[in-house]
């Protein structure tokens, strides 16, 4: 019976030991990317939607450090994706992994989400941005929650589309006085898109009060100021993962 007892108490102990161990280290809260619901380039008839590269490699960054991914897009439901390039192994690891190729068919509305569920908010690019995010009040108040319960605000490409009406609760634009940057009036003007658009996003956010930040065409750059971290271009997306994961580490 001694014995009993002493095991009971040991294996009481260890239990009491695992659940303050578990209590110190809290679930690391989940990260939102924001893709678009829009699947045409203008009245050109030319198909377009979210950019697979452009969610694949920020989320083979955040899914190795152990992140959980949500997606959220206007509509919900499965959006259109753009350049569908499996032979990319990052694109196709994400487009084969069953949970996440699952969770983005069925993407969430933005009455579904609770920002309070999220460190971060991302925004990824595709043309079909230009349409559909800028103007998303919804999806600028979730991103401002975010934000102002210290989290960050990221996006790429043609992604920042969504961070243009940002507003935060002192009535300021989220990139006013921030470096920012985005997709470049040089590079829509090299694939043919400038008069397609429906706003440059360079001079949007410029008239924002961004200071605009930019490279070279199709080179990677990305910056980060104040939480807020932003990509030119395809090329940037695994970068603006990495700086993602750089300021969670924080």
């Amino acid at each position: 019976m001694k014995k009993l007892a002493l095991l009971f108490l040991s294996l009481l102990t260890i239990g009491i030991v695992q659940a303050q161990h578990q209590k110190s280290q809290p679930m690391k809260k989940k990260i939102l990317f924001v893709v678009t619901s829009h699947d045409k380039k203008g009245n050109t008839g030319e198909n377009t939607g979210y950019y697979l590269g452009e969610v694949s490699h920020p989320w083979e960054v955040l899914h190795k450090a152990g992140y959980e991914i949500d997606f959220v897009s206007p509509k919900g439901g499965t959006p259109p994706v753009d350049e569908f390039d499996l032979k990319d192994p990052v694109n196709k690891a994400f487009w084969e992994n069953k949970e996440y190729k699952n969770k983005m068919d069925h993407s969430l509305t933005p009455s579904q989400v609770n920002p309070k569920d999220y460190s971060t908010i991302f925004y990824a690019g595709g043309h079909g941005a230009m349409w559909d995010l800028a103007d998303n009040t919804e999806l600028a108040a979730i991103a401002s929650k975010i934000y102002e319960n210290g989290g960050i605000v990221a996006g790429v490409c043609h992604g920042p589309a969504g961070l243009v009406n940002i507003k935060l609760s002192n009535a300021q634009y989220l990139v006013d006085g921030k470096k920012i940057n985005a997709f470049t009036n040089e590079e829509e003007a090299e694939v043919k898109l400038t008069d397609v658009v429906p706003f440059l996003l360079e001079n949007k956010l410029k008239e924002r009060g961004a200071k605009f930040e930019k490279s070279g065409l199709w080179q990677n750059y990305t910056v980060t100021d104040q939480r807020v971290i932003t990509g030119q271009n395809p090329q940037s997306a695994k970068s603006v993962g990495e700086a993602i994961l750089k300021e969670l580490n924080k």
